[in-house]
């Protein structure tokens, strides 16, 4: 257990505030790289340092944000190690006696499955400035504002392949309480603190007010501390300054509330001074640190979605049907590389009840490897649902632990000499929860053979830190046909499992049946059965008539179905078990298309495109009436928060290439005739964030519209510039920092000044409806409303 863990035992920890406000105040200019500039004014960076630890502070952290060498060769710094090295020894000097973080933040590219960037690179990306940091003396790290859980869980792997050091990680939300891939404060918790975070929290976009709720809604899950780091309330432009105006007193007097509602690590962000600091260590003085209300938790996550795992809750469904094994059509297209089939597959459990989904690849000519990272990757955009990783490769299963961007199920880990070390191993590395399944060298026949098992794999599984709310044990079903004795041995494991070792179980229903007549009716008593002794979860198709049967049964039986009403609707004789869903492949061509829109499917979009004029519907028809309305629908589930960062660009990404194998024809066609409205689009001076601005541009793009991408980090002369190289035009605006959304003005102010014909359009983290007013723009928070925004001027 490290010190500061033992001293958050013992009191709550302050932490310091906002350092890029604080260096602008002391001379740095705008557009500068930071850290660069820290390196060459030393006694300038250190005063702030020493002005948060008169403040209070117990924690300072380095001026390293963005300190990695994803950000940094854009300023032309190649020693990343020794300019993390040399702020980190200078944050140390500065801390006199009290404690210094290491501070890393994102590199402004989403990783991989979201992202171009791999998440091996950004693993390395981290790792190197850790070790810088490591190398300046730091003796903890805070992984700080990250917008995308995938990269959070690339720096905490970094940091912790480098040391055992304390580590924290704080994501940044939207006012929705959710980061733009769609993660929830409860969800990314379960995820990190899996992975072996020793602090969760949140940090920067939002004031106090809003994040106060955030920790509230973790609290309950959390088994390790809390940490906060709120802004000033929201910015204001004030004689061409950014400027938060909320004061001290009122920051400070969230502190006891924060306390209350169970953060440990409490401190400032955007706007925040010295004086905030001050007076929030005066506020929470004498309070004692809440304490976790958990020491182990069994849940699981994807990237948007949590599933907690209760012994006394319902049955929880795992879709079995992602498996090749007697699906000659599956196996095909995975030998074949695609992936329509899994998107189907993954979109029908969802809606037949499926609360996870087992993902299995194994079959004959298929690289598992290479085809299991690739399908986890796929579904953890497509599919909200947390997954089951179905291999018994350890290989294949670790590149699908390091691409699912979540807390994964292993399925399975057994006592074979051979692969438990290295299973297990696994699993504590990826913070995954594992099936436990009672098989050695050979079958166990009876039920005190499968505990003792479970017994000798659980003892070894504790050594690296795992508890009971970490495993499910498959009671381990065989088919009946051949081994009947056996039945009756795994409804005893169950039974074991809820009342005397007190863990979850779970059984693969169909196995029970396999090679027997009336295999529904079978497969429906032996699951009833299997709850009655407390079964947790089943593998299973979520449609099957045995699942619902039993279901209902149980339900009524247990008197929860008031009257019967559900049982007599789902057993009479003028009631349907399930709908008939149509098939894809019947679809009309342009309504396949359609769909492979609202789904991202850019693997098939080429073929349907051919598909469709094949049929003879015509280009125009296509992008009129299929495609555009295809992804104005995929606006509307965004607006509604069904979809979310990843499925919103993997649509667009569809549309776009739907778009590029239609050109040939038209550019002939009336569509590419008449003057386009022409969009300009930066990121200003100083800031090298441009994702946002990125997905600004293929949602413009995929509407018609002439998108000018003038890139990141640009000046407003070459802004105004290009403004006047186009006689009419609008301008986007994109900054995500504090310290460079003054330049937004700059460039509007040099526009007026010269009467050019425009008007602009800003948007970024830190950029609110107020804002933009104040600049005379308008204003748009993502992609979606860009592309009204834009309809709507250029109507105008």
């Amino acid at each position: 257990m490290s010190n500061i863990t033992n001293l958050l035992k013992r009191k709550i920890l302050i932490l310091d505030g906002a350092t890029g406000t604080q260096l602008q105040k002391r001379g740095m200019p705008v557009g500068v790289c930071p850290e660069v500039w820290c390196q060459s004014n030393p006694k300038i960076l250190t005063q702030v340092h020493r002005d948060y630890v008169n403040a209070g502070s117990d924690i300072i952290y380095t001026s390293t944000f963005g300190a990695n060498r994803a950000k940094l060769t854009q300023y032309g710094v190649r020693n990343v190690r020794k300019l993390n090295t040399d702020l980190a020894r200078l944050a140390k000097g500065a801390a006199k006696g009290i404690l210094v973080a290491g501070d890393i933040g994102p590199t402004g590219k989403f990783v991989e499955p979201f992202g171009e960037l791999e998440f091996k690179e950004a693993v390395n990306i981290f790792k190197e400035q850790a070790q810088g940091l490591l190398e300046g003396g730091v003796d903890l790290f805070v992984i700080e504002t990250m917008m995308d859980i995938q990269e959070a869980r690339a720096a905490l792997i970094a940091v912790k392949e480098v040391t055992d050091k304390f580590t924290a990680v704080t994501m940044t939300y939207e006012k929705d309480a959710r980061t733009l891939n769609g993660t929830d404060p409860v969800t990314a918790l379960i995820t990190l603190q899996s992975l072996g975070a020793d602090a969760v929290g949140c940090n920067c976009s939002l004031g106090p007010e809003v994040m106060l709720e955030f920790v509230k809604k973790m609290r309950p899950y959390a088994k390790v501390p809390l940490l906060v780091k709120p802004n000033a309330g929201m910015p204001h432009l004030v004689k061409g300054k950014t400027f938060f105006d909320m004061k001290e007193k009122k920051f400070a007097s969230f502190g006891k509330k924060f306390c209350q509602a169970g953060a440990n690590m409490l401190g400032g962000c955007c706007g925040t001074t010295p004086a905030h600091i001050k007076e929030l260590k005066n506020k929470i003085s004498g309070i004692k640190p809440p304490k976790p209300l958990r020491k182990s938790i069994s849940a699981l996550s994807s990237a948007r979605k949590n599933v907690f795992i209760q012994r006394d809750g319902p049955l929880l469904v795992v879709g079995e049907s992602i498996n090749p094994t007697g699906k000659k059509v599956l196996a095909l297209e995975l030998r074949q590389g695609k992936t329509s089939l899994i998107r189907q597959l993954a979109n029908t459990q969802k809606q037949e009840g499926a609360a996870l989904l087992d993902v299995n690849v194994g079959a004959v000519g298929v690289d598992e490897k290479k085809t299991l990272k690739e399908v986890i990757g796929l579904l953890s955009v497509s599919s909200e649902l947390p997954l089951v990783i179905d291999s018994s490769d350890p290989a294949a299963t670790e590149e699908a632990l390091k691409i699912y961007p979540g807390r994964a199920l292993i399925n399975s880990i057994s006592a074979q000499k051979k692969k438990l070390k290295k299973m297990l191993a696994l699993a504590a590395k990826y913070g995954a929860m594992f099936i436990l399944l009672p098989l050695k060298d050979k079958i166990p026949k009876t039920a005190k053979e499968r505990k003792q098992i479970i017994e000798e794999v659980f003892t070894q599984a504790k050594r690296l830190g795992f508890t009971k709310d970490d495993i499910v044990v498959d009671g381990l079903v065989l088919s009946f046909a051949s081994h009947s004795q056996y039945a009756a041995e795994t409804l005893e494991v169950v039974s074991w499992c809820r009342n005397s070792f007190k863990c979850s179980s779970i059984i693969g229903l169909s196995n029970i049946s396999f090679g027997m007549p009336n295999r529904p009716e079978m497969n429906a008593i032996y699951l009833a059965q299997a709850q009655a002794e407390g079964l947790n979860m089943v593998i299973a198709s979520p449609k099957a008539k045995e699942l619902a049967s039993s279901k209902a049964v149980k339900s009524y039986l247990a008197k929860e179905d008031k009257d019967g009403t559900k049982f007599l609707e789902k057993f009479s004789f003028q009631s349907t078990f399930s709908a008939k869903k149509e098939d894809f492949a019947d679809l009309p061509a342009d309504e396949k298309v359609y769909m492979a829109i609202i789904e991202g499917n850019k693997e098939d979009i080429k073929d349907l495109i051919e598909e469709a004029l094949s049929s003879g519907v015509g280009a125009d028809r296509l992008v009129h009436k299929t495609m555009i309305p295809a992804i104005n629908n995929v606006g509307e589930l965004f607006d509604k928060k069904t979809y979310f960062l990843p499925q919103l660009i993997a649509s667009a990404e569809a549309m776009n290439i739907a778009f590029a194998k239609l050109e040939p024809i038209l550019k002939k066609s009336k569509i590419n005739k008449g003057k386009k409205t022409v969009i300009l689009l930066a990121t200003v001076k100083g800031d090298i964030h441009d994702i946002g601005k990125n997905i600004v541009a293929l949602m413009l793009k995929n509407h018609g519209f002439s998108v000018v991408d003038l890139g990141k980090d640009v000046s407003s002369a070459k802004i105004i510039r290009k403004i006047k190289s186009h006689k009419s035009c609008l301008v986007g605006l994109s900054s995500l920092m504090t310290t460079t959304m003054v330049n937004m003005k700059e460039v509007i102010s040099m526009a007026k000044k010269e009467n050019l014909n425009c008007r602009f359009i800003v948007g970024g983290a830190v950029i609110t409806k107020a804002y933009a007013r104040s600049l005379g723009a308008e204003y748009a928070g993502d992609g979606v409303e860009a592309v009204s925004v834009v309809k709507r001027l250029s109507r105008g």
